[in-house]
């Protein structure tokens, strides 16, 4: 499963889940081509229907006595970043949400395996302490 997957899915059932981590996620389908040309072709064009499928909009709307632990992690050099990724605006949703979430932006990585395998020990640790 994707990062997005996993954002939706666990914001979207914060009492099933303590915890879920993601690499480089879409974070806001809402607002990115990515978003545009898939959340369209299968919800329609009433944007309203694709706030289910945003992690953006999903962050916002989660009860402060729901939330879970969350991890990401985003390279800096991502070429996707900046035009799908939307990690910016996860951040400030984040914070006027006063959600904890701990988003972090990896110097000099991308989109690549190297990314993922210098930092999944990291995530495998920080679910078995949210298991703990």
């Amino acid at each position: 499963m994707g990062g997005h997957g996993a954002m939706t899915i666990a914001l979207k059932n914060p009492g099933r889940y303590k915890s879920v981590s993601a690499f480089s996620p879409i974070c806001s389908p809402l607002n990115c081509p990515w978003g545009d040309k898939v959340l369209s072709n299968y919800l329609g064009a009433d944007k309203s229907n694709w706030q289910q499928y945003d992690t953006v909009a999903l962050t916002k709307a989660v009860p402060k006595e729901q939330h879970l632990s969350v991890l990401v992690d985003q390279g800096d050099a991502d070429n996707f970043l900046a035009e799908q990724l939307k990690t910016d605006l996860l951040i400030d949703a984040a914070q006027v949400a006063e959600f904890p979430m701990q988003i972090r932006m990896q110097r000099q990585y991308d989109h690549s395996y190297f990314f993922i395998a210098t930092f999944i020990g990291e995530h495998i640790a920080f679910h078995a302490q949210a298991l703990g």
